[in-house]
């Protein structure tokens, strides 16, 4: 098996260093920022990369990461457009953690990564899904916030905590970022 990371503008191969391991894990993204979108994104990958079983599942703010670029228009309540106005639009739109400075620190952020060949946000959700993540959308925190199925990304499950657990059990390790 191989294994390459790419970091700046070099590539590494990591000839059987890697050891497959078909082991599940799971990851409760409960966080919107960009920072740990990223941190929870590349760990997904790492482990997909490992051979094991990747099940993120993505609760209250975490759900605005999984929101498609543009908006989509859908009815909503005046509590659930209150609730639209308060996150942000898409994954294009997440503050950092720290140091966010209205917004400039994750434009930075963004800047310098793509300088360093670093792979972006974006790439990296696209790298998940394609390669066999199990990305849920947790049901119950898309009816309190008032975020529609509609403004998600494709390919993405609708589930509760019961499909959480059940990935779970069956997880090492089990994260929450």
């Amino acid at each position: 098996m191989h294994a390459y990371v790419s970091k700046g503008n070099s590539l590494t191969s990591f000839e059987n260093q890697v050891i497959e391991n078909k082991e599940g894990m799971t990851i409760v993204v409960f966080s919107g920022d960009y920072d740990k979108a990223m941190a929870a994104f590349v760990i997904a990958n790492g482990a997909l990369a490992m051979g094991k079983k990747v099940t993120m599942f993505f609760t209250f703010w975490g759900l605005s990461i999984l929101k498609k670029e543009h908006s989509v228009s859908v009815k909503k309540s005046f509590m659930d457009k209150m609730f639209a106005m308060c996150l942000p639009k898409s994954w294009k739109n997440l503050p950092l953690s720290k140091m966010n400075f209205f917004g400039i620190g994750a434009k930075m952020m963004q800047h310098i990564m793509k300088q360093k060949n670093i792979e972006s946000l974006e790439s990296l959700i696209q790298n998940a899904k394609e390669n066999g993540a199990h990305i849920i959308a947790c049901s119950m925190s898309m009816e309190a916030m008032g975020i529609r199925e509609e403004e998600l990304l494709e390919g993405i499950d609708f589930g509760g905590v019961a499909q959480y657990l059940g990935a779970a059990t069956e997880g090492n390790p089990n994260l929450f970022i």
